[in-house]
């Protein structure tokens, strides 16, 4: 699936899943919890040990385009080229690094660096990044991203941090591309009640159609 597709699909959806988790079986658990949930972009962040080795065995197993496997918490060009050679087909990352941006456009691997700021979304589209990732989001509600698409309407924008089923609209109508959703979302993992993971994360994507209006 090329890049352009790719992007598609995680916009299309509108959700994406940060997986954290403690292990990386509870991670796959997760992930797969997300998939029957009908998210179409599940991000293994590099705090789960042995991210590489889970990234590359969702790869291997959902081959056929159903959800999109990406990486998350990549700080370097190094991380993200490891993470693109396990099967990662979008990068995120917590802050702007024009490296690790440039090394996904050579291999056209979508790319979403984080910025929190007007200077720092514009550094991030200025150096070819896919989306931009408005985080923490939580520190300051959907206001921000009225407040950025201002000066800058054709930023493509996705807060993680703070997206909760309770807000989640709000974003979607503030103008965010998708949002990436995280403890809101896998929270019930940690006692192993992944039902409610699957509940949460089909709740999160009917409301985001609601809020488009589909």
């Amino acid at each position: 699936m090329n890049k352009i597709d790719i992007l598609k699909k995680i916009t299309d959806c509108g959700v994406v899943a940060v997986v954290r988790a403690k292990d990386p079986d509870r991670a796959k658990r997760i992930s797969e919890s997300c998939v029957e949930a009908g998210i179409a972009g599940i991000e293994i962040t590099f705090t789960v040990p042995g991210a590489l080795k889970v990234i590359e065995e969702l790869a291997s197993y959902y081959t056929g385009g159903e959800i999109i496997i990406g990486a998350g918490t990549v700080l370097d060009p190094e991380t993200a080229r490891a993470a693109i050679l396990a099967g990662a087909q979008y990068v995120v990352s917590p802050s702007f690094n024009a490296e690790t941006v440039r090394l996904c456009n050579r291999y056209q691997i979508a790319s979403m660096p984080g910025a929190v700021s007007v200077k720092e979304v514009v550094e991030a589209m200025e150096s070819g990044a896919d989306i931009i990732k408005i985080f923490p989001g939580e520190l300051f509600g959907p206001k921000i991203i009225k407040a950025i698409l201002g000066p800058l309407p054709q930023a493509p924008l996705m807060p993680t941090g703070g997206v909760t089923l309770d807000n989640i609209g709000e974003w979607i109508k503030a103008g965010a591309v998708a949002v990436g959703v995280g403890g809101s979302l896998t929270a019930g993992a940690e006692k192993n009640d992944y039902a409610s993971v699957i509940e949460t994360g089909r709740l999160l994507v009917e409301k985001v159609r609601a809020a488009r209006g589909l």
